[in-house]
């Protein structure tokens, strides 16, 4: 118990310091703002949520009691309570089937369990990060035109801008309808990236407590398309609701673009230059950005109509008539 709570607070410390040095306005400081998860999950996945919990509070009264009770609040929502639900879900499993029994008194073999599926934590993971979006905005206003007014003014103090230039007005313009969907993408891709490396390395150490999950076979619940369809109606609307319905839609397209990755990565194995395909779409999509909108496509197409499943079917071989 002793060694879980040590590590516990290893963890919350490494988390409060990288969220905290944010205050330093350095631009590593950025990256490692956006990495205050990592240690937090790292805790989770390695030694179990309980750990994650103790860390993520020990972390938050630490930054409640340096900073005060705002920076204290935004650690619970924007980094412990995702990476503690997060580590929960992906270690959270169901037995489904039992080994068969040696039969000559033995202990019994461990239950075949079937673990918490990859795209439903992927869910989960796009309802944090529009969550995380939607609190912060809300810190800036309770309207639409107060928090448009607040984000033109931190573009302007930014960009060292005079608010009176039309060509400059019109590119701040432009970004602040972009920028509450922009921060949801961040936000949806960082708390993915951490959840990874967390995985990746607990596994490395041999801490991981599940089997690495065939990413290829992950997939969003149905009622995602619905969700999904419900938000970009909401953008329509105008007003605040028009903003919360973009940051929805931002999250959950960015969810359907790593389906959409998964997906190339099935319907290419039969490929001989499949890696050089597969480098060259990840590069294309990181250098440009733009093109990740294929990739929302291809997840909405299979999700609509199962082109993976198709596809395996064909190569898997028909059963032998007995």
């Amino acid at each position: 118990m002793m060694t879980t709570i040590l590590i516990a607070l290893a963890a919350g410390s490494a988390s409060a310091l990288m969220f905290a040095s944010i205050i330093s306005g350095a631009l590593f400081s950025l990256v490692l703002f956006y990495l205050a998860p990592l240690p937090l999950m790292v805790a989770g996945l390695g030694w179990g949520p309980l750990t994650a919990t103790i860390g993520g509070i020990s972390a938050a009264i630490g930054l409640g009691a340096i900073f005060g009770l705002p920076y204290c609040i935004a650690f619970v929502l924007t980094v412990a309570l995702p990476a503690w639900w997060l580590g929960h879900l992906a270690l959270l499993g169901r037995p489904v089937a039992m080994a068969p029994s040696a039969g000559n008194g033995a202990a019994p073999p461990a239950p075949v369990l079937e673990w918490y599926p990859v795209g439903r934590i992927l869910l989960w993971t796009a309802g944090f990060a529009a969550l995380t979006t939607m609190a912060a905005l809300f810190t800036l206003g309770g309207d639409a035109a107060t928090i448009t007014a607040a984000l033109r003014r931190g573009l302007l103090r930014i960009t060292g801008a005079r608010a009176g230039s039309g060509d400059t007005q019109q590119v701040v313009d432009a970004l602040v309808t972009i920028a509450p969907a922009a921060a949801a993408v961040v936000a949806m891709m960082t708390l993915t990236l951490n959840l990874w490396l967390a995985a990746k390395i607990t596994a490395t150490s041999g801490r991981l407590h599940r089997p690495w999950p065939d990413m290829k076979s992950a997939a969003l619940p149905a009622m995602t398309l619905v969700a999904l369809s419900l938000a970009l109606a909401l953008c329509f609307t105008g007003g605040l609701f028009a903003m919360l319905g973009q940051i929805a839609s931002a999250a959950l397209m960015m969810a359907y673009a790593l389906i959409g990755f998964a997906v190339l990565h099935t319907l290419t194995l039969a490929m001989k230059s499949r890696a050089l395909w597969l480098s060259g779409t990840y590069a294309v999509v990181l250098v440009f950005g733009w093109p990740a909108v294929a990739m929302v496509g291809l997840g909405l197409a299979d999700a609509v109509f199962g082109f993976r499943q198709r596809y395996l079917q064909r190569r898997t071989p028909p059963a032998p008539v007995s």
